[in-house]
């Protein structure tokens, strides 16, 4: 694996007559997904496996970012709903000899601890872990590259909504 793509589920309905699993996304959430997808699209962050939460709010986040990123392997395993981050780096664990660039869509708090977890295996600045620890909001994405040696290091922060990392 050469890259490695976190992303948070975008903004959802608060509730849902399906209960939690089938919360949708709201109509920011859509947008906030779509333009997420068209802005890793741009920049060249094209995974070619995704995994993907089975929640109705991740599978449609997933739905609308791939529409910009073209052929891609997916999984969705029933595990990763609500997964904390040791399983979320198991799913990740079990692909990385097989993609060159793996996009994880799923749930807080696991994906944002999994999150500020590689940043610190990185060594990250210590602005750059608190700036990250002060939240992950639906739709944001944290990027990370990954060399030879399986080291990883930071790439990029995507907001909800922009057009450009941070």
């Amino acid at each position: 694996m050469r890259r490695l793509i976190l992303m948070r589920h975008a903004e959802a309905e608060a509730t849902s007559r399906d209960g939690d699993r089938g919360r949708p996304l709201s109509p920011r959430g859509q947008d906030d997904a779509r333009q997420a997808g068209l802005t890793l699209a741009r920049l060249g962050f094209k995974p070619d496996h995704a995994v993907v939460s089975p929640a109705r709010r991740t599978r449609q986040t997933w739905d609308l970012a791939a529409e910009a990123l073209g052929d891609v392997e997916l999984l969705t395993p029933d595990g990763l709903y609500n997964a904390e981050s040791d399983i979320l780096r198991s799913e990740i664990e079990a692909l990385e000899d097989q993609a060159g660039c793996l996009m994880v869509v799923a749930h807080n708090p696991g994906i944002h601890a999994l999150a500020i977890e590689l940043l610190a295996d990185a060594a990250a600045s210590p602005a750059l872990l608190e700036r990250l620890a002060m939240g992950f909001p639906p739709g944001s994405a944290a990027i990370f590259g990954v060399d030879d040696y399986g080291r990883i290091s930071w790439q990029g922060y995507l907001r909800p909504g922009a057009t450009d990392l941070t």
